[in-house]
C-alpha cells in the first residue's frame, strides 16, 4: 500500500449468531445489554457460533459462559436473517439460530443464573412472556410483535 492510499475496511459479510429461549414456566431469560448494538435493550442469552460447533453445542456454550447455567439438549425453533443498517458504528447482518430449552422446574430451583460477562450485560432474570421488560433486542421485538411464541405446545 503506498502511503496516501486509505486502508480498505474489512469486507462485509453475514455472521451467525445462536440464541436461546430459556424457558421456565411461561417465564424466559432476559439479560439487559451492555454493547455497541443494541445497549440497554433485553435479549437473550447467546452468542457467534464456533467454527465445528453445533448449534446445540454453541447454546450450551454460550448460556453457560454468560449465566452459569448448566442447560439440556437445545431445540431448533426458527431462523432469522436480521440486516441491521441502522447501526450507528457498523453495518451488522446476522443469520441467527432461534433455538429452545424447557427447564425442569426441580433443577431451576437449585441453578440461579449469574451475570458472569458484567461487561456484556446488566445482568439476568426471569420475565413473565405475557408482561416484557421493554425496550427488547431488535431481532426479539420483531419476533414478539409478529406472534412468535417460543412455549410448546
Amino acid at each position: 500500500m503506498e502511503n496516501n492510499e486509505e486502508p480498505q475496511a474489512p469486507p462485509l459479510v453475514p455472521r451467525v449468531a445462536v440464541v436461546v429461549f430459556l424457558l421456565k414456566g411461561r417465564s424466559v431469560l432476559l439479560g439487559r445489554r451492555r454493547s455497541s448494538v443494541g445497549n440497554s435493550t433485553f435479549a437473550l442469552p447467546g452468542g457467534h457460533l464456533e467454527f465445528g460447533e453445533s448449534f446445540e453445542e454453541c447454546a450450551a456454550r454460550e448460556v453457560k459462559e454468560e449465566t452459569g447455567l448448566e442447560i439440556g439438549k437445545a431445540e431448533l425453533l426458527t431462523v432469522t436473517n436480521n440486516v441491521m443498517l441502522e447501526e450507528k458504528e457498523r453495518k451488522l447482518h446476522y443469520v441467527t439460530i432461534f433455538t429452545r430449552v424447557v427447564v425442569d422446574v426441580n433443577i431451576a430451583q437449585e441453578q440461579v443464573p449469574q451475570n458472569l460477562e458484567p461487561d456484556k450485560c446488566d445482568g439476568w432474570d426471569w420475565y413473565d412472556w405475557d408482561h416484557l421488560p421493554q425496550p427488547l433486542f431488535g431481532p426479539l421485538e420483531k419476533m414478539v410483535k409478529g406472534g412468535f411464541d417460543p412455549f410448546p405446545l
